[in-house]
């Protein structure tokens, strides 16, 4: 039996939109006791009269043996700790790799397989313990050719769910794990799901940041409002869409509105967009424009020199749009003042060929990279860019798909918003970025 840990409460969460609450208290280093009221299910309610104590299993290890590099490049301890050498397989993901997946004490480098001699670290080779990334080290024994097997234990990530079954019993459901987007534990039709679990690497306990409880079925769409946002801000983009006048639409971006790595190309937030916008205007005429640059930011298109792909008065304003739709996630270094200036510097060109713009607010991304210690709690993005891009469109005529405020509400959902992140970091799913597009569309009036 776990000895239990002093008692770490978290706020109430009801079962559906319209349930009652429920109350998780972890209670055990991976055990959680629910004290709940009534809760709605599908077709009754349920009265859960006494505490629940469930016994979540541990986070998740998986044991590499024997993986074989048939070379390695030399570590580099001065570039960022995902490009210091090669990902080892068990943690690499989207481009890079997770971090802190690893056990770094468990690598073991070996010149054969199964019980072969090992190769020295510190003199053979050396690994970064918080990104799993490799590389043999100058005057080593390893050479530009040498084969390598590794040996190693890494953590995965997983969201369990706590539900209430169909026939009243209140159940633990364990999901899949994954080095990076685990995916929700399934839920049975008829069941309701009361809060997901969510276990990473080298965790050792649970704690009150591990437990998401449902507040929320989803994002509470503002009130439609007449005028629409649309109606006030893009006049000339809504009377295309409506009586069917070629638009020609420029999403402009960084490398997630590039989106190159994901499988589908339809799968990007443009692409997702543009069929939004046909099932709601049916006579739309649109035309769409890309133009994303990888790792890339506002400034950097204002820098190129003329003949350059990515000249900023060739191809953005260039293209004529109609309509632009910026995402730069790669702005978010930029303070209030410095928003305020390159953005004013960028409608004023927009303006002067015509086009109505609308300013996407940036996902989440890495908690640390956004000043946040969990991804529970987060309704308000830490980040001055934000809040400058919302007192700049109010400011102006100028359309904001506030999509950061939806990534906000992620956790209310029972969604850590970092489990949608390919890459771990920075680069959302095919469902991270319909975000953006329920963001865009909201601008608009219904139908």
């Amino acid at each position: 039996m776990t000895t239990p840990h002093a008692s770490s409460r978290l706020p109430a969460s009801p079962a559906s939109s319209a349930g009652s609450p429920a109350r998780l208290t972890v209670v055990g280093d991976w055990q959680v006791r629910v004290d709940a009221g009534p809760i709605r299910l599908a077709d009754r309610w349920l009265e859960l009269s006494e505490p629940v104590v469930l016994s979540v299993p541990p986070a998740s290890v998986a044991a590499v043996a024997d993986e074989e590099y048939r070379a390695l490049p030399v570590y580099q301890p001065a570039a960022a700790g995902w490009r210091r050498g090669a990902a080892l397989r068990g943690v690499a993901c989207q481009e890079c790799s997770a971090r802190y997946q690893l056990e770094p004490d468990s690598v073991r480098l070996k010149r054969a397989a199964g019980n072969g001699a090992e190769w020295r670290r510190g003199v053979d080779w050396e690994i970064d313990p918080e990104w799993g990334t490799f590389g043999r080290l100058e005057g080593g024994a390893i050479g530009p050719s040498s084969a390598v097997w590794a040996d190693y234990r890494h953590g995965l990530s997983r969201l369990d769910a706590i539900v209430v079954e169909a026939d009243g019993r209140l159940a633990l459901r364990v999901g899949t794990p994954h080095i990076a987007n685990p995916r929700p534990a399934a839920v049975p039709a008829g069941a309701a799901t009361l809060a997901r679990i969510y276990t990473t690497q080298r965790q050792s306990r649970l704690t009150p940041a591990s437990i998401f409880p449902i507040l929320e079925d989803a994002y509470p769409e503002p009130p439609v409002e007449s005028p629409s946002p649309a109606d006030r801000t893009l006049p000339r983009t809504l009377t295309a869409l409506r009586g069917g006048r070629p638009l020609r639409l420029l999403a402009w971006g960084d490398s997630v509105t590039h989106a190159g790595y994901l499988p589908d190309p339809d799968q990007r937030w443009q692409a997702q967009l543009v069929k939004a916008l046909r099932e709601r205007f049916p006579k739309a005429d649109i035309t769409l424009l890309t133009l994303g640059w990888d790792g890339r930011n506002t400034g950097s298109f204002l820098a190129e020199p003329p003949g350059s792909a990515y000249n900023y008065g060739e191809h953005v304003l260039g293209s004529r749009p109609d309509l632009v739709i910026s995402e730069f996630v790669n702005d978010a270094a930029l303070n209030a003042p410095q928003t305020m200036e390159r953005y004013g510097r960028i409608l004023e060109d927009f303006r002067a060929i015509d086009a109505e713009w609308v300013i996407l607010t940036p996902h989440y991304t890495r908690p640390d990279w956004m000043g946040l210690t969990s991804e529970r709690d987060c309704d308000e993005d830490p980040r001055p860019y934000v809040q400058a891009l919302r007192e700049f469109a109010a400011a102006h005529p100028v359309g904001l798909a506030d999509a950061s405020r939806r990534y906000g509400r992620l956790w209310r959902q029972g969604i850590p918003h970092n489990t949608l992140m390919l890459n771990g970091i920075n680069h959302p799913n095919a469902a991270g970025m319909r975000i953006f597009v329920d963001a865009i569309m909201a601008l608009f009036p219904p139908g």
